[in-house]
Order: structure tokens, then sequence, then C-alpha cells
């Protein structure tokens, strides 16, 4: 005759073996994190880089209305009259919105937002420095040369600091 109590074998897991599925589950997470750590940084680089693609974008779509339009002192793009110098759009404050008609240029014509970027706009270099924490690229407004030819307006690459 059998034992009237027959022991059962216990199932689950062992505390030691609880403890090295942390282990490794650390030390995986220790080599995981550092790539996913700056995704920030690559964001807002990337958000400047949209901006910018827009800003040149809209300086050629604005350049070829004011080509066919004959080469007037403003365009007119999706119902916004946009202040060409020198055949491009002119470098702005962004204040378009705050009623002065005189002040819409390139921030208004790529459709910047002072809400996305900080928009800082120099009347002595006639340049718009778009940034955002930690990155910026600027617009130089178009110039003419000697001979009275006008020359593209300058916009430089994102730069991070």
């Amino acid at each position: 005759m059998m034992n009237a109590i027959q022991t059962k074998k216990e199932k689950g897991f062992t505390l030691i073996e609880l403890v090295m599925v942390i282990v490794i589950l650390g030390i995986l997470a220790a080599f995981a994190l550092p790539r996913f750590a700056d995704l920030s940084g690559d964001a807002e680089e990337a958000a400047l880089q949209g901006a910018r693609g827009a800003v040149k974008s809209a300086s050629s779509i604005a350049h070829s209305a004011w080509l066919a339009n004959g080469q007037g002192a403003t365009v007119t793009l999706e119902g916004v009259d946009i202040t060409m110098t020198n055949g491009y759009p002119a470098a702005d404050s962004g204040d378009a919105d705050g009623g002065t008609a005189d002040a819409v240029g390139i921030v208004e014509a790529a459709q910047l937002s002072s809400d996305d970027f900080t928009l800082t706009y120099t009347s002595d270099d006639n340049e718009l420095e778009v940034a955002s924490d930690n990155c910026s690229f600027t617009y130089t407004e178009a110039t003419t040369n000697g001979e009275g030819d006008n020359v593209p307006p300058e916009i430089s690459a994102v730069t991070c600091s």
C-alpha cells in the first residue's frame, strides 16, 4: 500500500531563477538605452530640417510667382501678399499676424510659426534666424550683384550645438 500522503512536486520559479532573469533584463536595458536616449535631439534637428525645406520651397515658389506676375513688389500666395526683395521673399520678423502687412515675407510664405520656432530678424543684415532649443539656420535676404542681377537668398545648413 502506498503512503496515504503523497508528496506533490511544487511547480514555479526559484528565487535564483527570478534574480537571473532580472539581471539579464537589466543588462539588455543597459545596452539598448543609449540608442534611444537622444531621440529628442534628433527630432529637434528633423523639425528644423523640415522648416528649412519649407523656406527653400517657399522662396522658389514665390520667385516663380514673381517672375510670372510681372515682377512687382509683392506676390500673393494662398491669399497672403508676400513682400518681395530682389525677386525673393523678404526676410522678416514674422509679425504679420500683428497687423503689419508690409512685414510679410519668408515667415508667412513658408508658414513658419513662432509657436514652433524662435524667429529672430536682424535688420542690419536682413537676416532671419529660425531656431529651436539647440539648433538653428538662417535665411539671408536676396541681394543684387554689381551688374544689377538678383542673387538668390542664402539659406544656411541646420547647425546644432
